[in-house]
């Protein structure tokens, strides 16, 4: 059997490798996680220049964070404020 031909055919039947529901997927989880994040941010006490201490982040990426700008940010970045912001809020 040929490969050459055989690979050639494969490309029809293999999801590319960037696939859209990945895409849609992680979008999904950084809208979730940006909207608790963004409700943690409104009840804690600790200002922008905290959170952004506390998770290691540029100041920048608060800001992006509170106007909306998803796509600046990974989901690790907003966990990593989700857990900032999360043990201060949590009780001792």
């Amino acid at each position: 059997m040929n490969t050459a031909r055989h690979t050639a055919h494969a490309e029809y039947f293999d999801p590319p490798r960037s696939s859209p529901d990945l895409d849609v997927r992680d979008l999904e989880t950084r809208t979730r996680l940006m909207r608790i994040v963004t409700r943690l941010i409104a009840v804690s006490d600790l200002g922008s220049r905290e959170i952004a201490r506390r998770a290691g982040l540029p100041m920048q990426k608060i800001s992006d964070l509170l106007s909306g700008r998803l796509e600046h940010l990974t989901v690790d970045e907003l966990r990593l404020v989700y857990h900032s912001i999360e043990s201060q809020l949590s009780p001792p």
